[in-house]
């Protein structure tokens, strides 16, 4: 049986553990290029300025598609988001709810362009090559091997029906790594999954360079994928780790 004092040795690890892992995923997210600015000073649905210049992609993303992405885009979707939950706030003082179905649709699908859309400007703000430490040992562990990994995240892009992104997404209730298709910006994704790494094939995301070529453009992307931004999401998404 164990005795008082080794219960509070026991306790007091098990604290310094939590608070430890608590900083370390603190810092994760503190660290630029990682949070996600949604919201402005107001609560309000605002696109954060581009983590590079409108050319910085070139020559894989030309600076007009980045221009027109950004601006005519992600830009019109948060003032999309903003109005559908004015809607729905009116709805709620009239207590006139004959149109909340259309706007509960608009914010599902406005917002997750605006989350989606952030996370995609720092998923390619890097200089490609592959993952390291952790990530690197979480994707064999959970794909076999990079490789494998990079194959199927390509092949899920690609075959996107009609408009809409890959997926890369640790999911904390099951501990995995996991590549989605998601339709439009809502539609197949996992409840509860943790987006760290998103690839745009909305057409408009690279139809004036590669016109029908879609594949040609997602594999050009992984020449562009931050890795240690995609580490930082997955180390802030990951749970903390008790001490037994």
């Amino acid at each position: 049986m164990a005795t008082r004092r080794t219960f509070l040795q026991d306790t007091a690890a098990a604290g310094a553990g939590i608070l430890l892992a608590q900083a370390h995923t603190a810092r994760a997210a503190e660290e630029p290029g990682f949070t996600d600015k949604l919201t402005d000073a107001d609560g309000k649905y605002a696109a954060a300025p581009l983590p590079f210049a409108y050319d910085a992609l070139e020559p894989v993303i030309d600076a007009r598609t980045v221009e027109l992405h950004y601006n005519f885009h992600h830009k019109p979707a948060v003032v999309a988001a903003n109005k559908a939950e004015d809607g729905l706030a009116k709805a709620r003082y009239s207590n006139d709810f004959a149109l909340v179905k259309f706007y509960e649709k608009e914010l599902a699908f406005q917002l997750s362009s605006h989350i989606l859309h952030t996370i995609y400007w720092t998923s390619i703000s890097g200089k490609g090559g592959e993952p390291k430490g952790e990530l690197a040992k979480a994707i064999d562990r959970n794909f076999g091997s990079y490789a494998k990994f990079k194959a199927q995240l390509v092949a899920a892009t690609i075959a996107v029906e009609a408009s809409g992104w890959g997926v890369v997404g640790y999911h904390p209730a099951t501990g995995k790594l996991m590549i989605l298709i998601c339709e439009n910006h809502q539609k197949l994704t996992a409840w509860g999954i943790q987006p760290i790494l998103i690839l745009d094939v909305f057409e408009h995301a690279y139809y004036l360079k590669y016109q029908n070529r879609r594949n040609e453009y997602v594999n050009q992307l992984f020449s562009l994928i931050n890795w240690d931004n995609v580490a930082l999401r997955l180390q802030a998404a990951l749970p903390v780790r008790r001490l037994t």
